[in-house]
């Protein structure tokens, strides 16, 4: 390994894994709520899996139907092209379609305004209670000026805005009125893929349409839709104006609000996604009690466990959240969790992965004192942290993601002492100690995995490096191929296995 003046050469990188921020917070909603939580009819029974097949869903299409409702959103807006070009300016096109919709006029007047009010909101909501309480997408009725709610029975009501959560994309809207139909609730964790399932909207503002196919997939996320993801896919039929509609099982019970599908033609194509009726119930409620959505918080940076990861910290399994970063101060830094710490368990209740965890946290009442089980080392320890409310700082709120003729290891990768001309270049603060990556070869391990100049490797093996001259001596002479590492990147730390046992396999041919 040669050395040089302002670098050391340290030879290839491979990343295995990003890390997903543990942060969620309050969200401000609309209008305070002075109202208590609404009584809600939960039906936590399975559903039969053990019937033959269904003749007719027509006694449950009777019976959930006149609970769904089409949600029309008007506002007053200014822009460019004169009326008569907004009857498809529905946020549910836009959001997912982009703008083919939107402004069909090829030569709008420069500069002219018109203020005017139009109709630009076309979507559904269930009723939940018999008093008037609508649960719908927040998409829907983001900026509006009025709703007007239409049931089955041809009845128009006007409706307030409860609240609105732009997070998970649930909204409450409630009308006034007595003895409406709603639609009892089921325990959505209890839906299981291939359960038979009915999705009731108003696609495309034709009317109330009904169509059926199964649960394709539950805990769905990471499809960058919303920041707290945990669909349930069905392949039943779900179009524009879908938004906010009902998902229900084959006992009439909710089990989700239609909100999203991925699509290349505009229409459906069987990939469609619902939030499960349990987390539209956890953010009613706070959007009932307190006009906003509190979420827990721990203060910890959090990713995947891999299988490389799980054998590098000596793990049963690739299951859990393995801690990669933890806020100074934070509820996780009281309660004693480390760097490195996997969380196994959370509440009482297995830790799958990092998204599993950040939605329970999230789910968790600021200032409960929760049971953390974790692994440090190989041993179990269990520890108890006090959850709150996360501090308005959007820099806790980061995350970061990537993919997985010398002797030692860490080939092709150059890095520099971390000086001040290096930090800002790099915005990177004070409390980050470490090595800079200033350079890699491109045909290297480190580059195809997508390590970057600009990255600070902060420890090598689990042990903490502050010099270029102490990461070369810790990448001499190893005892395995295999280097874990930790690396700060984006405004966030993240542990990564470097395998170069394959490589040095492929050199020997």
């Amino acid at each position: 390994m040669k050395k040089t003046i302002a670098h050391i050469n340290i030879r290839s990188l491979a990343l295995a894994l990003g890390a997903t921020a543990l942060v969620a917070g309050a969200i401000a909603a609309a209008p305070k709520a002075t109202a208590s939580t609404p009584r809600l009819e939960v039906d936590e029974t399975p559903v039969a899996r053990a019937a033959g097949p269904h003749i007719s869903f027509a006694p449950i299409v009777k019976k959930v139907t006149p609970a769904v409702v089409k949600i029309v959103v008007t506002a007053k807006v200014s822009q460019n092209s004169p009326p008569g070009w907004f009857g498809f300016d529905d946020p549910f096109w836009r959001r997912f379609f982009g703008d083919r919709f939107g402004n069909p006029s090829p030569n709008p007047a420069p500069g002219r305004q018109f203020r005017i009010p139009r109709q630009f909101g076309l979507g559904s909501g269930v009723i939940i209670t018999k008093d008037g309480y609508i649960l719908t997408n927040n998409h829907v009725v983001d900026g509006a000026d009025e709703v007007k709610v239409t049931l089955q029975d041809r009845r128009e009501l006007t409706a307030k805005v409860i609240g609105r959560d732009p997070k998970s994309d649930i909204a409450v809207v409630k009308v006034e009125a007595q003895d409406l139909p709603f639609v009892p609730m089921a325990n959505s964790d209890k839906v299981e893929v291939g359960d038979l399932v009915l999705a009731i909207g108003n696609p495309f503002g034709v009317g109330q349409t009904v169509t059926t196919g199964i649960v394709s997939a539950t805990g769905r996320g990471n499809l960058g839709i919303e920041e707290y993801e945990d669909f349930i896919q069905t392949d039943a039929a779900i179009n524009p104006g879908n938004s906010g509609g009902a998902l229900v099982d084959v006992e009439g019970r909710l089990i989700g609000i239609n909100t999203a599908i991925y699509s290349r033609s505009g229409g459906n194509q069987g990939i469609g996604f619902a939030i499960p009726s349990n987390l539209a119930r956890n953010v009613m409620d706070s959007l009932v009690k307190y006009g906003h959505v509190s979420r827990g918080y721990l203060g910890v940076m959090i990713q995947d466990v891999t299988p490389s990861l799980a054998k590098a910290f000596k793990l049963p399994d690739a299951s859990g959240a393995l801690i990669n970063d933890v806020v100074s101060g934070g509820p996780a830094d009281k309660a004693g969790l480390k760097n490195g710490d996997v969380v196994i368990e959370y509440n009482g209740k297995k830790v799958r992965d990092s998204r599993h965890l950040k939605l329970t946290v999230g789910e968790t009442k600021p200032g409960s004192r929760v049971p953390v089980k974790i692994l440090r080392d190989g041993v179990n320890k269990n520890l108890e942290v006090t959850v709150r409310d996360l501090p308005d700082d959007p820099k806790l709120a980061q995350s970061s993601r990537s993919s997985d003729a010398d002797n030692g290891t860490l080939n092709g990768v150059t890095v520099s002492d971390l000086d001040a001309r290096a930090r800002r270049q790099f915005d990177i603060p004070e409390s980050v100690k470490g090595v800079i990556v200033t350079d890699l070869e491109p045909d290297s391990a480190a580059a195809e995995a997508g390590l970057k100049p600009g990255d600070v490797i902060q420890e090598i093996n689990r042990t903490p490096v502050k010099t270029a001259e102490e990461a070369v001596r810790l990448t001499e002479r190893p005892r395995s191929k295999v280097t874990m590492l930790r690396v700060w990147s984006n405004g966030g730390s993240r542990y990564m296995v470097v395998d170069e046992s394959k490589s040095a396999r492929e050199d020997n041919g």
